[in-house]
């Protein structure tokens, strides 16, 4: 009944045939004006079923109607594909994808040969910005990706600005094919690389790697053959590259220009100015990304005609001579954009250029311009309606490399140094102080952040403070970093300071170790002895349960006693002594785990000082049962659990969660060398409980193991079953070595 028009069009169209504003439709529908503007637009998803069923009643239409507009609705709902985190999202003017029909067509004979093992599994789309890679590359993707059933990726690479580090691509793309965060540290480059080739080999996969820097940035990205397409789009043709196909691309035919204008205006506005429309497709350069912007504009501002536009490209000087000058093209639509934004627009737009990260939420440009939340999102939000500002499914935003550079640009020519400091400032000091008083919901002396607290974000409870820290982690590294290159030693120190406990909750992230290497650095530029010793054993911490660097480790751990001593600070002194323990423990040197912890435990209980002892007291005694003393072990640890059972026990809150559960399994592990079965499936399954609730489960593997064998030794198979394949269920966040053990159980029991 539609024909071939989109979702937007249709639904606008019937709208004005009903004479029904939009407010009108809102309220006899339910569905927002909002909603319903940004539909007509084409800035939304398509909406699901029940939402066009409720427009089609406040439109009044009859059972055909209705069902032909679901039918709309149903044509324009765009195939699968998966962005990785901290990538571009699929631009939704895909849908008005326009020419480009050789190019598709060398794609598609491309993805046919795939199968039969014939042709390079990669391509290269190259040429200059804004001349449509990407968009073909995302258009051939959707097309393409029933072909390939175990997904289709799209990996960011920002080339052109802040490239991201092919380690980092490599970890996104691995993770987005279900590769767990244990796993990944289990594995230098190198191994991941390989590992990914091995996946891309052995599925059938679509990936797009998106404006790539150079060949260093791909080369490990890419499959040696198999079964998987990659196309890599780049301003580069990347010919140090072998073994690819080469698709290089410039602009559009003045046709196709042309057309593209006229799928994005309405045919019938564009035909009523068709030599103005002609004449905008010139001053473009006929660069796609240039006649959108431009497009949109006369789509947003619909009294303007077309022949305005003209004018109006026509009498910039400097854009003309910018159109004519091959990559500097796109910026003249950029410039058309800038210029019709408001004062505070244009300035959120040059400011949104510092932002570190590949997104951002409005708290963003809230730091940046010392405003609240509330307006900072209106004024991005006017950015987004001007199309220099993507609006993602997720509520985030994103800013394209080359606008990021136009921005970045007028911010040099019309910010006073100072400002553009200023700012910076603002933005680095939110993001640390932010991550200062999330992290520190998880230190036994702070929790909730204070009532004099006033912050741009939520951290109501300790799960908004996890979720905010791992979210916003690329940028509040990124300030970590600037502020460690800034010579801002305390800032560095206090953010670090504030992770002690919440690093234990994503030890996996992987970045860690060079939190704590640079607040240790830090520190020593403070000369403060304590700083440097608390710092370096993070650092020893990291090391171990982080890169499995347990030597080094152990260094740490012992530059840190030094240090500790050297501020006099028994606490530091403790956590020297059992970082190098764990170091030791890993290591398999029980009798240095031993004597390390022993000397802890005479320190402490000298001292009297009790917040390391419970972990020192669990490693001594989980040394002594591998030396073969396990009553002596059990006897230890039950003090632990005496201890923080203890009313006064100055151990509280997550850390002393951590400490018994941990401890609770050691004793089911004293049980099993003792073969006291039943106590130990007792001890076990309420550690098991514990972690579970903690969230550690490579803690969870080693309990479901002990606890199966306890199991099999107490006659009871089927419930050891139930155990081992609970262990197995955990995957790679488990380690090999359980899960192997696991197996090997199971294997030996009966047949169920």
């Amino acid at each position: 009944m539609y024909g071939k028009q989109s979702f937007g069009v249709v639904l606008r169209g019937l709208r004005q045939h009903g004479r029904l504003t939009m407010e009108e439709l809102a309220e006899a529908s339910g569905v927002s004006v909002r909603a319903i503007g940004d539909m007509e637009r084409g800035r939304s998803l398509v909406p699901q079923r029940r939402t066009v069923v409720a427009l089609a009643e406040g439109l009044g239409l009859t059972d055909d109607e209705r069902e032909a507009l679901l039918a709309t609705a149903r044509a324009a709902r765009p195939t699968r594909a998966v962005a990785v985190a901290g990538t571009v999202v699929p631009p939704r003017s895909v849908g008005d994808f326009t020419g480009r029909e050789p190019e598709l067509a060398l794609l598609r004979a491309a993805a046919d040969r795939v199968p039969a093992g014939g042709g390079a599994p990669v391509w290269v789309l190259s040429g200059p910005p804004g001349c449509g890679k990407t968009t073909l590359a995302l258009k051939a993707a959707a097309e393409l990706a029933e072909r390939f059933p175990d997904g289709c990726f799209v990996v960011d690479l920002h080339g052109v600005d802040g490239p991201v580090d092919t380690g980092e691509a490599l970890v996104k793309l691995l993770k987005a094919l279900g590769v767990p965060d244990r796993r990944l540290a289990q594995e230098d480059q190198q191994g991941r690389a390989g590992l990914l080739r091995a996946l891309l080999d052995d599925r059938r996969c679509l990936v797009v790697l998106d404006n790539a820097r150079d060949e260093g940035q791909v080369r490990a990205l890419l499959p040696a053959g198999g079964w998987s397409l990659v196309l890599v789009t780049s301003r580069r043709p990347l010919t140090g590259l072998e073994d690819v196909d080469r698709l290089p691309l410039s602009q559009m035919t003045q046709e196709e220009a042309v057309d593209l204008l006229r799928r994005i205006l309405g045919e019938e506005r564009a035909d009523a100015e068709a030599a103005a429309v002609a004449r905008v497709a010139e001053l473009c350069g006929r660069l796609p990304l240039a006649l959108r912007v431009a497009a949109n504009w006369l789509t947003v501002r619909s009294g303007w005609t077309v022949a305005h536009l003209v004018r109006r490209l026509a009498d910039e000087e400097r854009r003309l001579g910018a159109l004519a000058a091959g990559d500097v093209r796109v910026e003249a639509a950029f410039e058309l954009s800038y210029r019709q934004l408001t004062a505070q627009a244009a300035r959120m737009l040059r400011l949104l250029s510092l932002v570190p990260g590949p997104d951002m939420t409005a708290a963003y440009g809230a730091a940046l311009t010392a405003t609240d939340v509330f307006a900072a999102e209106d004024v991005m939000e006017e950015l987004v309606e001007a199309g220099l500002l993507q609006a993602t499914f997720t509520g985030r935003y994103q800013v394209h490399d080359l606008l990021r550079l136009f921005a970045r640009a007028r911010l040099s020519r019309e910010e006073e140094p100072d400002e553009r400091a200023a700012a910076e400032d603002r933005l680095r000091t939110w993001l640390l102080d932010t991550a200062v008083v999330a992290g520190r919901w998880y230190k036994p002396d702070y929790g909730a952040p204070p009532p004099s607290w006033r912050g741009l974000v939520p951290l109501e409870s300790a799960e908004e403070a996890r979720a905010w820290l791992q979210s916003e982690a690329p940028s509040w590294l990124a300030a970590l970093r600037g502020a460690a290159r800034r010579g801002e030693h305390a800032r560095v120190v206090e953010t670090a300071h504030a992770m002690e406990w919440f690093c234990d909750l994503w030890v996996h992230w992987g970045h860690w170790p060079e939190v704590f290497r640079l607040a240790a650095e830090g520190a020593a530029a403070l000369d403060d002895p304590y700083m440097r010793a608390f710092h370096l054993n993070c650092h020893s911490w990291a090391l171990n349960n982080c890169e499995q660097r347990h030597r080094e480790a152990v260094e740490r751990a012992d530059e840190a006693l030094v240090h500790a001593r050297r501020a006099q600070d028994v606490h530091q002194q403790l956590s020297a002594l059992v970082q190098a323990a764990s170091g030791h423990w890993l290591l398999g040197n029980a009798q240095a785990v031993a004597d390390r912890t022993l000397a802890a435990i005479e320190l402490s209980e000298s001292a009297g000082h009790h917040e390391v002892w419970p972990q020192a007291v669990r490693l001594y005694g989980s040394a002594l049962r591998l030396l073969g003393r396990a009553e002596e072990a059990l006897a230890q640890h039950r003090r632990v659990i005496a201890f923080l059972d203890a009313p006064d026990c100055p151990v509280r809150g997550h850390v002393a969660d951590i400490f018994r559960a941990h401890t609770t399994q050691a004793l089911g592990a004293d049980c099993v060398a003792l073969g006291r079965w039943r106590e130990a499936a007792a001890h076990l399954r309420s550690a098991q409980a514990q972690s579970s609730r903690l969230g550690t489960s490579h803690r969870e593997a080693e309990q479901l193991l002990l606890l199966g064998e306890a199991l099999i030794e107490l006659g009871e198979p089927e419930e050891a079953r139930r155990a081992l394949r609970r262990a197995l269920a955990l995957g790679e966040a488990a380690d090999d070595k359980e899960l192997k053990a696991a197996r090997r159980l199971l294997d030996t029991l009966p047949a169920a």
